[in-house]
C-alpha cells in the first residue's frame, strides 16, 4: 500500500488519488500508515458473516466513494462473486511468484522447494481462481543457491514495490482512457 501511495505522490501513477484503505483487521499496519498520510481508512470486519455479506459491505463502501480500481495488498482471501461482479476487470493483486507457478500461500518456500533458478512477482487481475487471473506484468528475480525464504522474499518485495505501481498506472491508463491531461481520478 505504501509503495502505491508513494507512486501516487511522486507522479508515477499520475492523475490519481488513493481514496480509502480498507482492512478486515483492526490492527493492520496499513491502516495506521494510511491514516498518517491523510488517507481515509475503514475496518470492515468479516467475523460472523458470510463471505458474500462481508464483500457486499466492502463494495458498498467502495461504490459510495466512486472507486474506479481496487488494489489488493496482503488481502489473504478469495473474493466472492458479489465483489468480482461489482469490479470485474478492475481488481488487481500482487503475488510473490511468476504465476502461474506457485499460487497461494508460501510461494517463496514453494519456489525454493522446487529447485527453480528464478522467481519473481506478478501483478494480475483478480478472478474466481486463486492467483489465476490474467497476468498484467511480471518481474523476474534470480534464486541463489544459498537463498532462504527470508532473503528471497526481501529481494522479491523490492521488485514488487516497483512493479505494482507500474501495473496500476498501465491499467488506469487503459480502463479510464487517461491522457497526460486527465485530472483527479479516484
Amino acid at each position: 500500500m505504501l509503495a502505491l501511495a508513494d507512486a501516487v505522490d511522486d507522479g508515477r501513477i499520475p492523475h490519481t488519488q488513493i481514496t480509502v484503505v480498507i482492512s478486515d483487521q483492526p490492527t493492520a499496519a496499513g491502516l495506521s500508515k494510511a491514516s498518517e498520510r491523510g488517507i481515509e481508512t475503514l475496518v470492515i470486519e468479516r467475523r460472523g458473516r458470510t463471505r458474500e455479506d462481508h464483500d457486499r459491505e466492502i463494495v458498498a463502501a467502495l461504490k459510495s466513494r466512486n472507486i474506479d480500481l481496487v488494489c489488493l495488498a496482503g488481502y489473504m482471501r478469495v473474493l466472492s462473486s458479489v465483489f468480482l461482479d461489482a469490479y470485474r476487470g478492475r481488481i488487481l493483486n500482487i503475488h510473490p511468484s511468476l504465476l502461474p507457478l506457485f499460487p497461494g500461500l508460501n510461494a517463496q518456500q514453494q519456489t525454493l522447494d522446487s529447485g527453480a533458478t528464478t522467481s519473481g512477482c506478478t501483478v494480475h487481475y483478480v478472478d474466481e481462481t486463486l492467483d489465476g487471473g490474467p497476468v498484467i506484468l511480471q518481474r523476474v528475480v534470480p534464486v541463489h543457491e544459498d537463498d532462504t525464504v527470508e532473503n528471497l522474499s526481501a529481494r522479491i518485495l523490492l521488485e514488487e514495490h516497483q512493479l505494482y505501481p507500474e501495473a496500476v498506472a498501465l491499467v488506469l491508463k487503459s480502463i479510464l482512457g487517461l491522457s497526460d491531461t486527465a485530472t483527479d481520478i479516484r
